[in-house]
C-alpha cells in the first residue's frame, strides 16, 4: 500500500508543480499565491510520500486530495484533475489495504 500511495503522491506533486505556470499565465493568479498553493501542495505530496510509514500520513494524503480539488476554484480544470487524483489515491489506498490483508492471511495460513 505504501509504495502505491507514494507513487500517486509523487505523480501528483509533478502535476501540482506544473499547475503553477498555468495559474499565473492562463488564470491570472498572482505569482506568490500560485507558488504558495501549487508549490505548497507539491512539497506536501513529497513530504507525505516519504512519511507513509506513519498512520497519520494517510490522513494527510486524503487532505492533500481535498486541497488539490480545491485548487479548482483558481483553475477550473483542477476540479477534474483533482478528482482524477482522488480516484487514483483511493484506488491505491484500498487496493493496497486489500493486498496487505491477503498477504497477512497467506502468511498465517502458511504457519
Amino acid at each position: 500500500m505504501r509504495h502505491m500511495c507514494a507513487a500517486m503522491l509523487s505523480l501528483q506533486a509533478i502535476i501540482l508543480g506544473l499547475s503553477i505556470p498555468v495559474m499565473i499565465t492562463v488564470e491570472g493568479v498572482s505569482a506568490p499565491v500560485a507558488s504558495l498553493i501549487g508549490g505548497g501542495l507539491a512539497v506536501a505530496c513529497i513530504v507525505v510520500a516519504g512519511m507513509l510509514r506513519k498512520p497519520w500520513a494517510y490522513v494527510a494524503g486524503h487532505l492533500i486530495q481535498v486541497g488539490t480539488i480545491a485548487t479548482g476554484f483558481l483553475v477550473p480544470i483542477m476540479f477534474f484533475i483533482g478528482a482524477m487524483f482522488l480516484a487514483l489515491w483511493l484506488g491505491a489506498y484500498f487496493l493496497g489495504r486489500k493486498i496487505e490483508a491477503d498477504k497477512a492471511r497467506w502468511a498465517a495460513a502458511g504457519e
